[in-house]
């Protein structure tokens, strides 16, 4: 890519950070936001399930009806009102007011990291797309580096309204960097519904977004409530709970970095099944973390393939069919939030039928069914190749 190109990888990397310390932040939060405000920990945790809906549902729906429309303009417009939405937050009296402000607010996510990933696949060479697509989700793991223990942090010691007011300083430093950064006129194939016909009746396509939903469902019924397991099972203090939370996001971001390096080599569907592995392995071996130092341990498989997974899933699909880039890089992203959302309800329901100690169970059965459906999308792939070859 050349030196402009570049810029606009620096420039996603940090959008994609914003965006997913905005997703992040309320699982990091979560045990001020539930004493702040009065509520139990499921009811918070519908701030991560309402959020995820809206994103699941939106981002095929922006993917048709944005066209055309210059993605420096709209990007920059989109992190903008990502800060302006969470600003409001911070000025909400009620639990109600601020989930309905919230779930507005992630509009902004399912606009984002999609059209994002799409111009990157438009401006990079085919050799060289999948490291550029999994370097720009590299923002995604430092989001869970800094992020995610930041908001665990700050949340416990000056409260969770002053983590939001951050992100959106954040916010508004992205749109000023994406106005700068990406040229003008810069929008990629715009998905026609012949386009969408031909994306939704792939089977290879359908099946490897599959895959997204029930990895990304597995690890939210337990990953949603960290905060409050930990606090609950281990008495972690808000030190200790930051450090977890930093150890995992550490392992997020060095495993999305030997993804990044890897991945053009080793093949975007052997990256994915390396990924749902190592995190089956955590979740198998969960209930040894009987202490603090133990469960940052037994961490470290599950954030070297979090987000890995989710970059070469994003990559695999793009590789896939790069004339639907758009129109399955979004059904992706729509395909995380609706795990998201499916993991962090089912884990809300458990917990209120006093199953904390079980969550993880659940999520080690989505892992391997994500597994299994990884493989057989794979052969598929292969047998598609071999017809038109």
């Amino acid at each position: 890519m050349n030196r402009a190109s570049a810029g606009v990888l620096w420039c996603f990397l940090f959008g994609n950070f914003v965006i997913g310390f905005g997703v992040l932040m309320v699982p990091g939060a979560l045990n001020d936001i539930t004493h702040d405000l009065d509520i139990t920990v499921a009811q918070a945790g519908l701030l991560i399930t309402a959020g995820s809906v809206l994103m699941c549902l939106s981002a095929p729906l922006f993917a048709t009806i944005l066209g055309k429309r210059d993605r420096r303009e709209l990007l920059s417009w989109v992190m903008l009102w990502y800060g302006f939405a969470h600003l409001l937050c911070v000025l909400m009296p009620s639990y109600q007011s601020i989930l309905w402000v919230r779930v507005v607010a992630m509009v902004a996510p399912a606009i984002f990291t999609p059209q994002a990933a799409a111009c990157i696949g438009q401006l990079s060479s085919p050799s060289q797309r999948g490291r550029a697509i999994t370097f720009v989700f590299v923002g995604w793991s430092i989001a869970s580096v800094a992020g995610m223990p930041t908001a665990a942090w700050m949340g416990e010691v000056f409260g969770w309204r002053v983590v939001f007011a951050l992100l959106s300083c954040l916010s508004v430093v992205s749109a000023v960097w994406t106005w700068l950064a990406l040229p003008r006129g810069l929008s990629p194939p715009v998905m026609s519904m012949s386009a969408w016909r031909q994306t939704l009746g792939s089977e290879h396509l359908m099946m490897t977004v599959g895959v997204t939903v029930l990895s990304a469902s597995g690890q939210f019924v337990l990953s949603a409530y960290f905060a409050p397991y930990f606090k609950q099972t281990l008495g972690t203090s808000p030190s200790a709970l930051s450090m977890l939370f930093a150890c995992f996001g550490a392992c997020g971001l060095l495993g999305n970095l030997l993804m990044s390096r890897q991945i053009d080599r080793i093949g975007a569907a052997r990256s994915v099944n390396l990924c749902l592995v190592l995190m089956s392995v955590s979740l198998l071996l969960w209930p040894l973390g009987t202490q603090v130092w133990l469960a940052g341990l037994i961490l470290i498989p599950w954030g070297l393939g979090m987000f890995a997974c989710n970059s070469a899933q994003q990559a695999r699909l793009i590789q896939l069919e790069p004339d639907l880039a758009s129109g399955s890089a979004a059904l992706n992203t729509s395909a995380i939030y609706l795990g998201q959302a499916i993991g962090a309800a089912g884990g809300g329901w458990l917990i209120n039928q006093g199953a904390m100690n079980q969550l993880h169970w659940f999520g080690w059965t989505g892992m391997v069914l994500s597994l299994g459906l990884s493989i057989q999308s794979a052969r598929v792939a292969q047998r598609l190749r071999q017809k038109t070859s």
